[in-house]
């Protein structure tokens, strides 16, 4: 068996083997940073050098924050090259959630990336955290930055290569109830996962990437960060969320990554510039539609893509059939976690059953538990929880299958359809139990809803909290109040009677990462909607009607209908 490809090697075989290629491309402030593989290795091995003389004992946890940047990548090798173990941070997370994970991990040092909100960050981190000051004009102060350090050190020429089971990184999970976790996993666990999965998706002649996901989350680090280096393909950073419509078509990636928030805006961008009427009659001409896909795609960047992916969450079934039938463009879907290094299933590309999240991939040896709940067993499999032997024994069998705490089932083709998660479903009054994860992905088939969230605890019969997108938000009240009502009735006509939606109820804010209602992954806290709603579900709930506004909402006409 070939050795696992490790990060730090292929950053070493690529300055070797192609100096002067393009890998890193940073816009900042009007222009760009570009990184060829040779200037990325010496500036890691520079890092490197300068972490090994603050003489940190070997395997010392160092964090990462801010935006995606191309110092992430070089900050992330360095850590590694030095031998201590990197840990990341979201941009936006809560700051009781990053002085926990500064204080689990007992980071040494923290590098400090552009960011919105630096001086609250800052007050966040424990004294005797060293900081490092990224070079970007919106990373706050640190305590050295980052071109002293390089400036004053030799490139590195002590690497070790780890052991495929020493720890490379600690991944803690956002998590919708309690302290994050720390998620230990290994050079192994990485190698593998990466490896099958770039192995089932092999690369074109010349791979680009467009990193914008959160890099403290596995999705990007993996399918973005680690898959650069295996394939030594190009790289291009977001500069700010505000300029994504503008980089992306200039950047034109092959392979594209989005949670279904992303792909929803990319369709009701387009909406909003032609109906769906004009849209059905342009694309049911041949040559007309071929034309009309090409300027679409073109406009939104994504040309040239040949891997598209939706994670995080489930993308609607809508949706996805939107994209396939109007532009052509086959979304792929598949199912992993933190845990188990996000290798599970995947719908490959020619072989997409939608609504499914594929087959199970090779070695994964997926099975399903009596109840019905997702067990998994591979080499990508997490070493355990960080500092939390009883949490880590929690989530494990008798036999070492990985409980994964999502309820599935399998087809007769073997294509695996997640069901809810184990914790989710909830009894109502009548006694009835409801998983709403399925209930929620059909009511997001109708384009003005932008998040949303099942609750039933308490209640005789469920209630469905939702939140508007902008672009519902322009129109009249009665126009989206009908949209809505619609679908529900569509939804409850496919549903057992204990099922259906009793109301809706349409809140007046959009839900956030900052205002905790939504974890750095973009879903949901259901606990934290049961909590924040829990006046107005009760009052609703004893209310007969189909729908109610939360107090204050505005749309362009704040008219009622019935």
């Amino acid at each position: 068996m070939d050795a696992p490809k490790l990060p730090v090697d292929m950053l070493l075989r690529w300055a070797r083997e192609r100096p002067d290629r393009l890998w890193l491309v940073q816009p900042i402030t009007g222009g760009e940073r570009r990184y060829t593989w040779a200037e990325a290795a010496e500036q890691v091995g520079r890092m490197a050098a300068a972490l090994r003389a603050e003489n940190w004992e070997q395997g010392s946890r160092i964090c990462l924050s801010g935006m995606n940047t191309a110092h992430w990548f070089l900050a992330e090798l360095a850590i590694l090259m030095a031998g201590h173990v990197p840990v990341g941070l979201y941009p936006k997370q809560a700051a009781k959630a990053t002085r926990y994970i500064l204080e689990h991990s007992a980071s040494k040092a923290i590098f400090l990336g552009p960011m919105p909100d630096g001086d609250e960050f800052l007050r966040c981190i424990p004294e005797g955290v060293l900081r490092i000051r990224f070079p970007y004009p919106a990373a706050p102060a640190g305590d050295r930055t980052w071109e002293a350090m390089i400036d004053g050190h030799a490139p590195f020429t002590g690497y070790r290569r780890p052991e495929p089971d020493d720890l490379m990184t600690l991944i803690y999970t956002s998590g919708t109830t309690g302290d994050p976790k720390g998620v230990m996993l290994t050079f192994g666990n990485l190698s593998f996962a990466v490896e099958k999965l770039l192995e089932a998706m092999p690369a074109r002649a010349e791979e680009r990437f467009f990193s914008y996901l959160p890099l403290a989350h596995l999705l990007e680090r993996g399918a973005v960060e680690m898959a650069s280096l295996l394939y030594g393909a190009e790289v291009h950073f977001l500069e700010s969320l505000e300029k994504m419509a503008e980089q992306l078509p200039k950047v034109a990636p092959t392979r594209f990554y989005a949670v279904p928030l992303v792909w929803g805006r990319f369709q009701t961008g387009v909406l909003s510039k032609l109906s769906p009427r004009t849209l059905d009659v342009l694309t049911s001409l041949p040559v007309v539609a071929t034309l009309v896909r090409r300027f679409l795609l073109r406009s939104m960047g994504l040309q040239n893509v040949h891997i598209a992916v939706s994670g995080a969450a489930p993308l609607p079934l809508a949706t996805m059939e939107w994209f396939e039938r109007v532009l052509g463009l086959e979304i792929l879907q598949g199912y992993g976690m933190t845990e188990n290094t996000a290798y599970a299933s995947f719908c490959l590309p020619g072989q997409n059953r939608r609504g499914s999240v594929g087959r199970p991939l090779p070695e994964s040896n997926l099975e399903l538990s009596e109840d019905g709940e997702i067990l998994v067993k591979h080499p990508a499999v997490m070493k355990g929880y960080y500092r939390e032997p009883e949490k880590t024994a929690e989530v494990f069998t008798a036999d070492g299958y990985l409980r994964t705490g999502d309820k599935g089932r399998l087809d007769a083709d073997g294509y695996l359809y997640i069901t809810g998660r184990v914790k989710d479903i909830f009894k109502t009054l009548k006694g009835k139990y409801v998983a709403p994860a399925p209930i929620e992905n059909a009511m997001a088939r109708n384009t003005d809803i932008d998040q949303l969230c099942l609750v039933g605890m308490n209640l005789n019969q469920p209630l469905l909290v939702l939140t508007l997108t902008p672009e519902a938000r322009r129109k009249r009240r009665a126009e989206v109040e009908a949209s809505l009502v619609a679908t529900m009735r569509a939804v409850n006509a496919e549903l057992e009677a204990h099922e259906q939606i009793a109301k809706l109820l349409v809140a007046k804010d959009a839900w956030t990462i900052e205002d905790g209602i939504m974890t750095p992954t973009m879903k949901v806290k259901r606990s934290e909607v049961e909590r924040r709603y829990a006046e107005w579900i009760q009052r609703e709930g004893a209310v007969r009607s189909q729908i109610a506004w939360e107090p204050d909402t505005r749309l362009a006409s704040s008219a009622r209908t019935g």
